[in-house]
């Protein structure tokens, strides 16, 4: 009887234990959210969602920004619409051709030697994975231009986001925000469409999910995540402007972010640029909020290899 009772006493105090532990995952960090931005020397936009209970965090979220390179996300969705539509193959392979009026040179593929052959994949994984431009110029030349992924776009129920570089009628749009724009809601909503396989199809996202979830820059908000939880993300950087947007698959369960800037007055490029300082506090943040048990934290030295 008395072992019983111990028992039950023991479950008790668990129990009021647990109902007086104050976190809860739908409870998103806004406050710390919030007093990140505080004071930041420019404009800023953040989303932020828990893929397990549906909870939303914004600040700006709908504005305008520049996409940079994210803009590679819609390329390569139009790219494997045209894959599944047979208009295209994933493992054709290509002649380079340079254009003599690129002002992105010197990368792996612009110094290729003209007629050397490269797959179609190829393409793809380094537009995603390095953010190679001479590659992701040719992919949007394949994917119809900026029309036909501009068209996709509009069609699938995404108003803002949009290619503006060598796009018909888009030249005030390409002054204000260059290759691309994008909202960070909108990209967010783009990349979980293809973690939930509704992209194109679930074939075409399956790919994609994989295609993102190598990414080669990985020292700003990826480097706050241990390497052994997988990441789905693109980045990019102009001179104003920094972004990212990442779905994590994390222990506890996936959460989506995204985070953009422009009109900073930080334009250097250095580890210590305010937009990527505050991207990575932004995801430290929300991985402690997620995987509240974790005590994992990344290494001082990793800064070392910040590209």
């Amino acid at each position: 009887m008395k072992k019983t009772t111990a028992i039950v006493l023991l479950l008790c105090s668990v129990f009021i234990s647990c109902s007086n532990n104050k976190y809860n995952r739908a409870n998103l960090p806004e406050q710390e959210i919030r007093e990140l931005t505080e004071g930041f020397k420019g404009d800023i936009g953040i989303y932020v969602k828990d893929l397990k209970t549906g909870a939303e965090f914004a600040v700006n979220a709908d504005t305008i920004f520049p996409s940079a390179s994210m803009v590679k996300i819609p390329i390569m969705v139009k790219i494997f619409d045209k894959i599944e539509k047979g208009e295209l193959d994933y493992q054709m392979e290509l002649k380079y051709g340079p254009e003599p009026d690129y002002e992105y040179s010197g990368d792996i593929i612009s110094n290729l030697i003209p007629g050397t052959e490269v797959a179609l994949s190829e393409l793809i994984h380094l537009m995603m994975s390095t953010s190679n431009n001479t590659a992701s110029l040719w992919n949007q030349y394949l994917a119809g231009t900026g029309t036909e992924i501009n068209r996709w776009l509009e069609e699938n129920g995404f108003e803002s986001t949009r290619v503006n570089s060598r796009t018909d009628g888009r030249v005030e749009e390409f002054e204000m925000y260059g290759w691309g724009q994008t909202t960070p809601r909108e990209i967010a909503r783009l990349v979980e469409g293809i973690f939930k396989g509704d992209v194109v199809n679930k074939t075409a996202s399956e790919q994609m999910y994989r295609i993102m979830s190598r990414n080669y820059w990985d020292g700003e908000a990826l480097s706050q995540i241990p390497p052994t939880v997988n990441v789905a993300s693109k980045n990019g950087a102009v001179r104003a402007s920094r972004s990212e947007v990442l779905l994590v698959n994390a222990p506890s369960g996936d959460y989506l972010f995204s985070v953009i800037t422009k009109n900073q007055e930080d334009t250097g490029y250095e580890y210590n640029n305010e937009g990527w300082v505050i991207a990575r506090k932004l995801s430290a943040i929300l991985y402690s909020h997620f995987e509240s048990q974790s005590s994992w934290e990344p290494d001082e030295g990793l800064k070392n290899y910040h590209q």
